[in-house]
């Protein structure tokens, strides 16, 4: 199941978009936009599937969701009762790059919000003083004029940017591999890492040896593994290890191919290793994994029906 990219309609005479949601359950599908997205789960319980991230949501949840990172929200089946006793609420803001004007976000008075939004194609959950904070702030806005709401988003984006209570969803991998198919390096990489990035990406559903890209590199083993783990954090074996179960988590939404086929198409040698680092990375095996993410709404309301919930 391939993503869908949503255009978002902003109301007249306003530069981003702030709306409330109030439904039985969430009914968007998998699908992305150009806008970054702040989003509350004010009420609410489920799944959400953020990139090749898959974990549990509930009420009060905040995250910022960066520019064209595929998302989506889907409820436990319980919320597809046919007499809706329950109800899914969410209060969001989208907002484009240029909102406030054409690098805008590139003053030197914004160097730490342009840091944020960059972060943001990581999906930052929000925790601490400072959700609760922003959640008020959110609320806010209700009553605001369109100036005030300008004003109050943008002194938001600065808390935001200012806070160490912000936590990355999605892994160094992803984004690279995200960055890669978009052709959208950031450009204040090294040509150096950007070469190697772009020879990963291009190998590493075939075995790969850390010193076929060491001599590429000109560098020893051991410089090498050095300068790769300080860019990515991670070791070279750990990186391409990701990168390859987000492929395959790719290839688990799409339902088009077997498990087993997915294995090895995705650099893996053998079915009881693809399983350990499936398990360990996302904390599922792939076949639970693909029956979350494929339950559709609809099938979950007949679930739901079926079992008398």
């Amino acid at each position: 199941m391939k993503p869908q990219l949503h255009k978002l309609p902003l109301i007249k005479d306003t530069s981003f978009l702030y709306s409330k949601l109030q439904c039985n359950y969430f009914d968007k599908p998998w699908h992305f936009h150009e806008e970054y997205e702040l989003v509350l789960i004010e009420k609410s319980k489920g799944t959400k599937f953020i990139g090749d991230k898959v974990s549990l949501f509930q009420d009060e949840e905040l995250i910022l969701i960066g520019s064209n990172i595929p998302h989506l929200f889907r409820n436990n089946h319980e919320y597809y009762k046919t007499n809706g006793q329950l109800e899914a609420r969410s209060v969001f803001i989208h907002f484009t790059e240029d909102f406030l004007g054409p690098n805008f976000f590139d003053l030197p008075e914004m160097k730490l919000v342009r840091k944020l939004l960059d972060n943001s194609a990581y999906a930052l959950q929000i925790n601490g003083r400072i959700r609760k904070y922003i959640i008020a702030k959110l609320y806010d806005l209700a009553d605001m004029t369109p100036a005030l709401r300008l004003v109050t988003l943008l002194e938001m984006l600065v808390k935001l940017s200012e806070s160490k209570e912000l936590q990355p969803l999605l892994s160094t991998a992803f984004v690279a591999k995200h960055r890669a198919l978009k052709k959208n390096y950031n450009p204040k990489d090294t040509e150096r890492i950007h070469k190697v990035f772009e020879f990963i990406m291009k190998n590493y559903t075939h075995e790969m040896y850390l010193q076929e890209i060491a001599s590429m590199l000109n560098m020893s083993n051991v410089s090498f593994s050095r300068y790769f783990k300080h860019h990515t954090r991670k070791t070279f074996s750990e990186y391409v290890t990701e990168i390859r179960i987000s492929h395959a988590c790719s290839m688990l939404m799409q339902d088009n191919e077997g498990i087993s086929q997915i294995c090895y198409s995705s650099g893996f040698e053998n079915l009881p290793n693809f399983y350990r680092h499936f398990r360990r990375i996302t904390g599922m095996v792939p076949k639970e994994y693909r029956k979350r993410f494929l339950k559709s709404p609809i099938e979950s309301k007949k679930m739901a029906q079926k079992s008398g919930v």
